[in-house]
């Protein structure tokens, strides 16, 4: 074989190769970036739009009806969903897994900017690639509360949170995104008195528009002497002198806002409300942006929150605490990965000592993992992959596979020295004999792995790493087979004693076999026994089949849905307390197992629970006493918990979507509690959650 033989001839230029691979092969481990899972892009674009105080039917009508009229004949787009609830619209475009999602993303925008028109106080449109609200997976939740001493109400510091905390972690290179939840922030309110203004015969269908005519103009410039001024209208009212905008004269005299209203700035009415341990609380989270290290993201945000906290924060009466860190997970995961990798290199290298029984063979061998290994890494940077537990478990299942083209050389080298043949020869026949038959069972070890890397849908982005690395590892393993192993044999291996060290067990082990398949009838017994009993074997202790594994995640999330029309008063009473007495005994260690921390979000209908064990361990356990004793048996309101897994937000193998349509909503409202009964008795263990309510809506 020409390669074989030129690298014979030119070891020098081998092992400058070797030392290439390995150095450019760390510079890339380097900067890689580290995350838990693979970015999985969904085919799916998500609209949002707000209108205050709007009911839903209104929301269907001027908002969700023109926006999904025009995006009718979307291309590439295969479903469109809608939500309307009051005060808001969601409308959800999924597309087929080939889409340039980019390219649909400025199509969408360009649909919606056919849309006629809006109401005059609903929002612009709010366009989110992934469907998401949030635009991706928070990697970190952090809780503000009040210091003791101070006696401010939380809800005040939502302002104080967005103006001075949201834009210093938004300056943190990698971070995406950041928002706050819990508070309620100001807003300039005007209330009219109906009686004063019927006093004055002002008609205050009139001051909605109001806003639109005071602006300031600009006029252009004029020439005065030697001078040159510019011409504007100054219309515009700052809040502090809107009290005195003049709203129509009569009689010569001028009638004021503050004659007819009251102007003052104040919080927004309560939407909703955050619950930390059983307190009132803001809470932020942060999203990285796609194919950063998190690792390093994370290290920044924990320096800059820990600034924060001894200065900005601390001035303001304000304490601070990490909810939530993901990186905690990350770390584990990825360490225990490396470890069994590791740990698979080492065997896999005792191994071949046990059966070469001579060190210098058994390195030579060994010496293609790190060579495959270092090169997967300069793959994976080429291809802009990210170090993940998707990834390392493809370079521990490439270990082994890696050494298989090497042992077989090996092997037939020392087949070669046998027969009396000096190293160079040996190691050029022995690797011309069977590189064929190696590059064929190379072939189809890749031809099973590379075609996951083309595909588009979740499953595909997902596992792709999986498949650059096996393959990556499996070609390179190959190439060292024929190249480097032959020129460290020829090299490093001078002993001509050759001797089996295990031959005697080999020659048992044949005699074994020979005496129990030594007549007909033991041949055909053999062959059914051992083709029927891994078969039930297999079929006895076959695990459930599952998508994805859910890991061993410390935090447990749960949902609840409330009676539509719950005031906060309510909500708090019915639902805040209550979670708030049935969680203080395991927050304060009372009862068992012990909890290192929950929160409880409300807003509107639903809500969102969070608890995280003090110990992993009690995860189960404390997910169990969640769904038996804390979510269960609250006022009209359905809720569960389940525990929070590694890979969310990709897929949907463990839900079950059953959809519902009819033009009679009374009737699709018997039909749904229907269904929603006989799937109880089905699966009597599933969490079933309907959407939206199979009740009336909100009171009207």
């Amino acid at each position: 074989m020409q390669l074989t033989q030129a690298s014979l001839k030119n070891r020098v230029a081998v092992a400058v190769a070797v030392l290439l691979v390995a150095i450019f092969g760390y510079l890339s481990l380097i900067r890689l970036p580290i995350q838990l899972a693979p970015n999985v892009e969904r085919p799916a674009i998500g609209i949002g739009t707000a209108w205050r105080g709007a009911a839903p039917e209104e929301m269907e009508s001027e908002i969700l009806e023109p926006q999904e009229k025009v995006f009718q004949g979307l291309p590439g787009l295969t479903e469109m969903s809608s939500t309307a609830s009051a005060g808001s619209s969601n409308i959800t475009l999924e597309f087929t897994a080939d889409m340039d999602m980019q390219r649909a993303l400025v199509e969408v925008i360009n649909r919606l900017n056919q849309v006629p028109s809006y109401p005059v106080d609903a929002t612009e449109p709010r366009v989110n690639l992934g469907a998401s609200q949030f635009g991706g997976n928070p990697i970190a939740w952090f809780s503000f509360k009040p210091e003791a001493n101070n006696s401010k109400d939380i809800a005040t510091y939502q302002d104080f949170i967005n103006d001075n905390v949201v834009p210093r972690i938004e300056q943190i290179k990698g971070v995406t995104k950041v928002s706050s939840f819990g508070g309620r922030p100001y807003e300039l309110r005007i209330t009219f008195d109906p009686f004063k203004a019927a006093t004055l015969g002002l008609d205050l269908t009139q001051f909605s528009n109001l806003n639109n005519s005071f602006r300031n103009v600009s006029a252009g410039s004029k020439d005065v002497g030697k001078r040159k001024y510019t011409i504007r209208y100054v219309g515009k009212y700052d809040a502090s002198d809107l009290m005195d905008m003049i709203l129509q004269w009569r009689d010569g005299k001028p009638i004021y806002l503050k004659d007819v209203a009251d102007v003052k700035m104040q919080m927004q009415d309560i939407a909703g409300s955050i619950t930390q341990n059983g307190e009132s609380a803001l809470v932020m989270n942060v999203i990285p942006e796609a194919g950063v290290n998190v690792l390093d993201v994370m290290d920044e945000l924990k320096a800059t929150m820990k600034d924060l906290e001894a200065g900005l924060l601390k001035d303001n009466g304000l304490t601070l605490r990490q909810l939530y860190d993901e990186t905690v997970y990350t770390k584990s995961s990825i360490s225990m990965v490396k470890n069994n990798l590791l740990l698979g290199m080492f065997l896999a290298i005792m191994v071949l000592w046990f059966f070469l029984k001579r060190t210098i063979p058994a390195l030579i061998v060994a010496l293609a993992i790190p060579i495959c290994l270092l090169a997967s890494f300069i793959a994976m940077d080429i291809l802009g992959r990210s170090l993940n537990i998707i990834s390392l478990a493809g370079l521990a299942f490439a270990t082994g596979m890696v050494l298989d083209a090497a042992i077989v050389v090996l092997e037939n080298i020392i087949r070669q020295r046998e027969k009396g043949l000096n190293p160079t020869a040996a190691s050029l026949i022995g690797t011309s004999q069977v590189w064929a038959a190696l590059l064929a069972s190379t072939a189809t070890t890749v031809a099973i792995f590379l075609p996951i890397i083309f595909l588009k849908d979740e499953s595909g982005q997902l596992f792709a790493d999986l498949a650059v690395t096996i393959s990556v590892s499996i070609i390179v393993s190959l190439i060292v087979a024929v190249t480097v192993l032959p020129a460290a044999a020829s090299k490093w291996i001078k002993d001509d004693n050759f001797e089996d060290h295990h031959y005697a067990w080999w020659q048992g082990i044949a005699d074994f076999i020979s005496n129990i398949t030594n007549t007909k009838t033991k041949q055909i017994s053999w062959i059914v026994v051992l083709t029927v009993v891994p078969i039930l074997v297999a079929w006895m202790i076959i695990p459930p089949a599952d998508y994805l594994p859910a890991g061993k995640r410390t935090q447990s999330f749960g949902f609840l849905v409330a009676q539509p029309g719950l005031s906060a008063e309510s909500a708090k009473e019915d639902l805040v307390d209550v979670i708030r007495a049935r969680m203080q005994p395991y927050v304060d260690g009372d009862k068992s197992p012990q909890v290192k921390n929950y929160f409880l979000g409300l807003f509107g209908q639903g809500a969102f629970f969070g608890v995280q064990a003090e110990h992993s361990e009690d995860v189960d356990q404390l997910l169990r006493i969640v769904n038996s004793e804390v979510l269960t048996n609250l006022p009209d309101t359905f809720g569960f918990a389940r525990r929070a897994s590694i890979f969310r937000g990709v897929g949907g193998a463990r839900q079950i979507n059953v959809d519902l349509q009819g033009g009679d909503f009374e009737s699709l409202l018997e039909v749904g509690k229907a269904a929603m009964g006989k799937i109880s008795q089905l699966l009597p263990k599933a969490q079933i959650r309907p959407s939206p309510s199979l009740e009336y809506g909100e009171p009207e």
